[in-house]
């Protein structure tokens, strides 16, 4: 046996260039003022009617009793807010987030919903809020 065949190689390092993440467009307050206002128009006249409805007696599970929207950063959420009544509940209410707008730049976003695992799920991009809009309230995957 040769003298080198017990000395372990060490790994030679390599540099290797990071690509950046390109910086998310500033929302304008025109653009954040409009989508609220129609996004409220159809959250009160489709999503609440829908879905909001009154709890039965001795109701065991958690049922929405709002839906609201809420801008974080370049990202618009839709939200529902679930009662727990039962005894061993942790909170009597909590946040569910369902679907997510985000802005990318010239009036135009990407539309997701909130999968079942917990992670968004991006399923149209480059539309613009009317076309989000109209895409939500046909219901499908975007629904609390």
């Amino acid at each position: 046996m040769g003298e080198n065949d017990n000395i372990v190689k060490k790994r030679q390092k390599i540099w290797v260039l990071k690509q950046l993440k390109s910086a998310k467009p500033e929302v304008p307050e025109t653009i954040k003022t409009e989508t609220e206002a129609k996004a409220t128009k159809l959250v009160d006249r489709i999503l609440k009617p829908i879905n909001i409805k009154p709890p039965r007696k001795n109701q065991q599970f958690n049922y929405i009793i709002d839906i609201y929207t809420k801008w974080y950063r370049s990202y618009f959420y839709f939200c529902a807010t679930y009662a727990c009544p039962g005894p061993r509940a942790l909170s009597p209410t909590f946040e569910s987030k369902f679907t997510r707008m985000e802005y990318i730049g010239d009036r135009h976003f990407n539309l997701s919903y909130m999968r079942h695992t917990g992670a968004w799920q991006e399923i149209y991009q480059n539309l613009t809020l009317d076309q989000c809009l109209s895409v939500i309230k046909k219901g499908d995957l975007f629904i609390p």
